[in-house]
């Protein structure tokens, strides 16, 4: 049994470059109005391989092989330009006055919830 190792590494390796980029997970730029927005990701990546072969004396020889790989690929955010400005819009995540108002509704029903426990006799 001929284990062809390198070449099972290089498929892995090919899938994974074609997949991670952020045309796969959130489009090609793009113009809106005056903008031109690209996209960016957060990409993490991890790969693990092994093998080995042995024998025994009554029962002959043995080879083994594996390779794993894992990706995680997550959009968070745009680069944004007009004209010679460039900034970063983030994405998913609130911030300021916006945050404040998210934690609004929680803070209510915390309130509700300690005003009701006070007003129940134990």
């Amino acid at each position: 049994m001929d284990l062809h190792f390198e070449e099972v590494l290089e498929k892995i390796t090919e899938f994974m470059k074609s997949e991670a980029n952020t045309e796969t997970v959130v489009g090609k730029p793009f113009e809106l109005g005056e903008f031109t927005c690209v996209p960016v990701i957060k990409l993490g990546m991890g790969f693990g391989s092994g093998g080995g072969e042995g024998t025994e004396v009554k029962k002959g020889k043995g080879q083994g092989a594996g390779a794993g790989a894992g990706m995680g690929i997550e959009p968070i955010g745009f680069l944004v330009t007009k004209g010679d400005h460039i900034s970063f819009l983030q994405a998913g995540k609130t911030s300021g006055l916006a945050a404040a108002f998210e934690k609004v509704p929680d803070l209510i029903e915390k309130l509700a919830k300690t005003k009701m426990t006070e007003s129940v006799p134990v």
